[in-house]
């Protein structure tokens, strides 16, 4: 039995065709669009793909995009003082800085700048705190688009194992949180963890957000497990084209699991989504 595909780059798109029927209503209303400002220091070429995507993103659902590029010297203070301009900018509604920043940054200062209605990537420690006590809140972006897969596909979360390989406060941490908040039993397995493949077999679902390419191979995975595969790495290619492979032995687990994402079109495209999804939430909030 093959794995059934978790298709992440579909479900983006219903749920951006979903957005894009709601802000035309708005503007039919006579209101203005909601607005997204992704903030960019730097050249790294990952983070101006993702950028770009972003943007293209905003402007095919009809939201205003206020992107911003810095040159990498910019200082800590003038990028605070840029936030500080967004937080008060009627017509910005989500702000986004994008990382990894340069090393002269310190990111955790310049996300507390982000006033938390307007924290599109939803790691500001308000809104981490609402996610512990399970109150509303803008969520953040990843493990939200895990969470949107496992619904889409009518998955059973309530009274599952569930083991989230990565402890990150992008992804691992978060996301525990959320499938606590659906009764699902959790368990987070990170570098430390002895023998980590009797704590994967364990898993009915099992989530790899480690950042390292084909951790998790086919001996780890419980069978029938439901595979979420958060992980995107490059790998050098002898064409010297390079090609994206996740933190899951893809080939090999789909054997293996029931349910398995895709790198690339599986958890990346809705974390855009959900991206937009913050953005017209914190629109709605502030205009209400």
């Amino acid at each position: 039995m093959v794995a059934k595909i978790l298709d992440g780059k579909n479900l983006a798109k219903k749920v951006q065709s979903r957005l894009q029927l709601a802000i035309q209503e708005k503007i039919t209303e006579k209101k203005r669009p909601p607005g997204l400002a992704v903030l960019m220091v730097g050249n790294n070429p990952a983070s101006a793909v993702y950028v770009n995507n972003k943007e293209k993103s905003c402007q095919k659902i009809g939201m205003a995009s206020f992107g911003k590029h810095f040159p990498e010297n910019i200082s800590q203070e003038e990028l605070e003082t840029v936030i500080r301009e967004l937080n008060h900018d009627p017509k910005v509604d989500g702000i986004l800085v994008q990382l990894p920043l340069p090393d002269h940054f310190d990111s955790v200062a310049l996300l507390l700048t982000i006033a938390p209605e307007k924290d599109a990537d939803g790691l500001h420690p308000t809104n981490l705190g609402k996610l512990v006590r399970g109150e509303t809140g803008l969520r953040s972006c990843t493990p939200a688009g895990v969470m949107e897969i496992l619904k889409e596909y009518n998955i059973p979360i309530s009274g599952k194992k569930a083991v989230v390989v990565g402890r990150s406060i992008l992804v691992g941490k978060p996301l525990a949180l959320m499938l606590l908040e659906q009764n699902a039993t959790v368990t987070i397995a990170h570098s430390k963890t002895p023998n980590l493949a009797q704590v994967t077999k364990e898993a009915d679902i099992l989530i790899a957000a480690v950042g390292k390419p084909e951790m998790i191979t086919s001996d780890m995975i419980k069978p029938n497990a439901v595979v979420i595969d958060v992980g995107i790495n490059r790998l050098e290619t002898p064409d010297g084209k390079g090609r994206l492979v996740g933190d899951v032995a893809y080939d090999e687990v789909k054997e293996i699991a029931s349910y398995i994402t895709p790198v690339p079109g599986g958890v990346g495209p809705m974390t855009v989504a959900m991206l937009l999804q913050n953005t017209y939430e914190s629109y709605l909030t502030i205009n209400n």
